[in-house]
């Protein structure tokens, strides 16, 4: 089928139906340094976005089209042995604010509880001597969210999802560790009360890298980059080119206890093609481990 290359106008309100927020699994640096079988976590993320253009295929739209969201992230953890693998069985209950502003502001306000998400990353290297692990995460996205078809921001997808997530981390130096890690998502047709129509989309994909300075054992440095995929996507007989995002991140680590962590992050979108830009970003993660 060819793509579809209709009027600016017509493909901003395409963009928009597409969900805001289906992208892929971000990570912290460290994420996959495994505690050991019988630790639990409780993390608490806190994210503001603000977002000021908008893209259509490549081009701009004019006038100031921003979009603020906020979203907040329970997610309980906890550690298992397998036949001998750490394994780490978890959920996660995001709770989301979208508001438009500006030119945007016709969008109006949404809260709402998202999709529900279950998650147990497997750890098939573990060698905590060297500082080396690797381990592979499915996530699956329930579609509980709040979602109402005649509202264009919605907290909930109206779609199951699978992200199959494969990463890890190697001490480089004493001081120095690499993070990387890739992945896939593969995407669930909306319901048939979707805005504008039943939606499709091919597989979404993602590749990201940071790097850890540590000035202590309670303090690190950080950065890192990502590039995403979303897949192109099907509505109403027309297909549309997905949404891509090339974004990066510093921040810092501080562990105030031995069982408490506090990760800031400040970032912002270098590129983006098909949906909203972020002009900047930050993301705070408060960890307690018992």
């Amino acid at each position: 089928m060819p793509y579809c290359r209709p009027s600016l106008a017509l493909a901003s309100l395409l963009a928009l139906a597409a969900p805001t927020l289906a992208h892929a699994v971000d990570l912290d640096a460290g994420d996959y340094d495994p505690a050991k079988p019988g630790t639990s976590l409780a993390l608490v993320y806190l994210q503001h976005a603000e977002r000021d253009e908008q893209d259509v295929d490549g081009d701009k739209l004019p006038g100031d089209n921003d979009l603020n969201t906020d979203v907040v992230i329970f997610r309980l953890v906890h550690y298992v042995d397998i036949a001998g693998l750490t394994v780490a069985p978890q959920v996660l209950i995001p709770v989301v604010a979208q508001r438009g502003l500006a030119d945007r502001d016709s969008l109006g306000r949404n809260t709402g509880v998202g999709d529900i998400i279950l998650a147990a990353p497997v750890w098939l290297v573990n060698r905590p001597q060297s500082n080396t692990y690797f381990g592979v995460t499915p996530y699956l996205y329930l579609p509980t969210g709040d979602y109402n078809p005649a509202r264009v921001l919605n907290a909930g997808e109206d779609r199951w999802k699978l992200n199959l997530q494969a990463a890890g981390t190697v001490r480089i130096t004493p001081k120095v560790a690499w993070d990387a890690g890739a992945d896939v998502t593969f995407y669930g047709k909306t319901g048939k009360s979707y805005a504008g129509g039943r939606m499709t989309q091919k597989v979404g994909y993602q590749v990201q890298s940071s790097l850890r300075y540590f000035l202590n054992d309670r303090f690190d440095l950080r950065g890192g980059v990502s590039h995403a995929e979303g897949g192109d996507w099907t509505q109403n007989a027309l297909v549309n080119r997905g949404f891509t995002q090339t974004k990066f991140w510093v921040g810092t680590a501080v562990k105030p206890s031995a069982s408490t962590q506090v990760i800031l992050t400040l970032g912002r979108d270098i590129d983006v093609r098909n949906g909203f830009k972020e002009d900047g970003r930050v993301n705070v993660r408060l960890l307690q481990t018992f």
